[in-house]
């Protein structure tokens, strides 16, 4: 099959958003080193969330079935992120709502039953 044209262009998102993530990882340890436990835990999640979504883009590219899982997950995962920022202070829920707002059409969207009819999931 084919694969969708707004697959295609979440796993180039994904590829280009995992890189970024990882050359953001050293700097978030180094503000963790100063900045105390919370930070270095967000590090550790954004290393996660980095690899992930490298993970993400290879099966979502190749229409692997697991690739359909994984993005859930990790669009999920960003959304629980997003939660805990707010609730610890480290960020505003205004600026939270356009992340989680795209996370929950991402996750719409690779719900679609063409979409998961793509990643042999019907």
């Amino acid at each position: 099959m084919q694969r969708p044209t707004g697959i295609t262009i979440l796993a180039v998102l994904a590829a280009i958003g995992g890189v970024l993530g990882l050359l953001a990882v050293p700097g978030l340890f180094a503000l963790g080193a100063v900045g105390g436990i919370i930070i270095t835990l967000l590090a550790l999640v954004s290393l996660v969330q980095a690899v992930l979504a490298l993970a993400f883009a290879y099966g979502a590219w190749t229409l692997k079935p697991w690739g359909w899982t994984l993005g859930i997950a990790i669009y999920i995962l960003g959304i629980a992120v997003s939660v805990i920022l707010v609730l610890t202070g480290y960020q505003t829920i205004g600026g939270i709502l356009i992340s989680v707002a795209i996370a929950a059409l991402i996750l719409y969207y690779l719900n679609t039953p063409d979409v998961k009819r793509a990643f042999g999931r019907s």
